[in-house]
């Protein structure tokens, strides 16, 4: 069942003289697909359509009335003026507003094969054809070789995962960028000296009271080392953008802060008498990372498998990354409190736990 992105009702299919598509009986809109329109819209409109709506610039607003993933706004110019058409580039469907798909200009009427046959055919044959290019958009990067640009291999081979389809961004993540600005900035200055930074500036369980508790913000800053620091950074870049655009600043920083001093409150409690300093960003990002798959769990994110010469793309959708990674949070808390692990994995269970929370208190809004 498809249903309509603007009054959220489901679409009704409509057996026209142009092909089978689909309507909302409450706000008129209509759903076609990209083959219904190249059958009936001059091929240089539609291709400067698909173009445009493939190149990655253009925000994405309503969601795709059939796989939900968000569609490219695209500006169109017909014979009525500058339209402004909706585009999914995972299945191929176009929505188009009450009295734009009769805006754009049409072909010469020609009797394709599809119809001579009976409607109930034809329908059924456009129903297959969606569900094709669905099934198509969601394997076609599992296995692959390349990736999709050459700074994915950098992630790639260091084991983080690569964004394949995240919806597109409605405003610049200006505290996501500067958060990361500033965790590199301090973590890099106080490699000059890291074994006094860690010890005069990081979270001591058993003595919370250093320097009126600035600790708690100190430990956020620092990293123990260069991969320490490139993964967090990378993970709060990779996740924080789509999180501070749909929450909006103010709600991302608190996020962020939350995340960050629950995830410090989670260690403390398991580790109360522990004269070992805590440092990193984990805890708080958890809290982003968490928010974001349950916010957006099926954008689906690329994996490098790698074993000796032999290597893979792999795509997983977010929530099943996601699991991933709780198993092993639970697991290293596990290593961590019977002596095997230092990792703070608390910190990181604390910080999701703010993620969920977050979301639960927002997921209507």
């Amino acid at each position: 069942m498809f249903i309509c992105p603007k009054c959220d009702r489901p679409l009704t299919t409509v057996k026209g003289a142009p092909g089978v598509f689909w309507r909302c009986p409450s706000c008129e809109g209509r759903s076609a697909t990209i083959s219904l329109l190249r059958r009936n819209v001059p091929p240089e409109v539609i291709n400067e359509l698909w173009q445009s709506a493939k190149s990655g610039t253009l925000p994405r607003k309503l969601k795709c009335p059939a796989c939900g993933n968000r569609m490219t706004e695209v500006p169109a110019s017909t014979g009525h003026g500058r339209q402004f058409l909706d585009v999914c580039t995972t299945c191929h469907f176009v929505w188009f507003d009450y009295s734009e798909y009769a805006a754009l200009p049409s072909l010469p009427k020609e009797q394709a094969w599809e119809e001579t046959l009976p409607q109930e055919a034809r329908e059924k044959l456009a129903l297959l054809k969606i569900e094709a290019i669905r099934e198509s958009a969601k394997d076609s990067s599992l296995g692959e070789r390349e990736a999709e640009a050459w700074w994915q291999w950098i992630p790639g081979f260091l084991g983080m995962p690569v964004e394949q389809d995240a919806e597109g961004l409605g405003s610049i993540p200006w505290v996501t960028w500067g958060m990361a600005g500033i965790i590199a900035a301090v973590s890099l200055l106080a490699f000059f000296d890291l074994p006094a930074a860690i010890q005069g500036f990081g979270l001591v369980p058993a003595k919370l009271g250093r320097y009126c508790g600035l600790t708690f913000l100190t430990s956020f800053l620092l990293h123990g080392g260069v991969f320490h620091l490139l993964s967090n950074v990378y993970f709060l870049l990779v996740f924080g953008d789509n999180v501070e655009d749909w929450l909006g600043k103010r709600r991302f920083i608190l996020l962020l802060l939350c995340a960050a001093l629950i995830g410090d409150v989670a260690h403390i409690l398991a580790n109360a008498h522990s004269t070992i300093p805590c440092i990193g960003a984990s805890g708080g990002i958890s809290g982003v990372m968490t928010f974001y798959v349950l916010k957006f769990p099926r954008v689906r994110l690329r994996f490098l498998m790698r074993i000796y010469l032999w290597f893979r793309w792999v795509s997983l959708p977010a929530y099943a990354m996601f699991a991933l990674w709780a198993l092993m949070q639970f697991f290293g808390t596990w290593a961590q409190l019977s002596g095997f692990s230092n990792v703070a994995t608390q910190a990181h269970l604390g910080g999701a736990a703010v993620g969920i929370v977050f979301w639960l208190a927002t997921r209507k809004a």
